[in-house]
């Protein structure tokens, strides 16, 4: 089989979901509203101009998953589905994963979002094969604290490395998209690189190694 590698965030998605589950919890009153707000944006901020802490933001946003039960977290990503995530799933993104399916290709989402946040998100775009940070549980429950390897810059690398091991898969004939520059080290593993609605590094970065850059918005061509 040949990969096709999705990331998700402004990739397959409109927005992104994990600062999106963050906007969703300042507003069913579930964190510290101007704290919150105020944090998630700078950490949105950090990972656009690539100097994001990755473990200072999973400190920041695993939190809230450790003060809850299973059924609330259930029944509110049900809603944060509804209400954030449904209307920002990009039509030409689904059209891009079933050409890649019709053309014998497995499709894999790499994100650094966590898994609470994108297992569903996946399970919506029909795509079995999930690389996301792995939160830590403990007796059915969130600790807040991260487990494993984050899949962001070079973890995905790692992690995605570690997958096709288990899998016993190679990247011979693989595709990537994504729209961020921090995806560059995984950008240059693969067969087939593809900037989707790229940042600006990431846009110039494609240009000068001759790769595709193409938009999945509708508003754009």
């Amino acid at each position: 089989m040949s990969l096709a590698i999705f990331d998700l965030d402004n990739t397959l998605l409109g927005g992104d979901s994990d600062y999106l589950w963050g906007r969703f919890l300042v507003e069913k009153d579930l964190v510290d509203g101007d704290f919150y707000e105020r944090e998630n944006l700078r950490f949105l901020h950090e990972y656009e101009a690539g100097t994001l802490d990755i473990r200072e933001f999973l400190e920041f946003s695993l939190k809230p998953l450790s003060t809850m039960t299973p059924r609330q977290l259930a029944a509110l990503h049900r809603q944060f589905m509804a209400e954030k995530i449904q209307p920002i799933i990009l039509g030409k993104g689904r059209a891009l994963i079933d050409r890649h399916r019709q053309a014998g290709d497995t499709p894999l989402i790499v994100t650094a979002t966590n898994s609470f946040v994108t297992r569903p998100i996946a399970d919506a775009l029909g795509i079995e094969h999930l690389i996301a940070t792995e939160p830590e549980r403990l007796d059915g429950r969130y600790t807040g604290r991260v487990n494993g390897v984050p899949s962001f810059r070079e973890g995905k690398v790692t992690r995605l490395t570690d997958w096709l091991r288990q899998q016993g898969e190679n990247l011979a004939g693989s595709w990537f998209y994504s729209d961020s520059h921090n995806d560059l080290p995984l950008l240059e593993m693969v067969e087939h690189p593809v900037a989707v609605d790229p940042d600006d590094t990431l846009r110039n970065h494609a240009r000068s190694r001759g790769w595709p850059v193409i938009s999945l918005r509708d508003d754009k061509r």
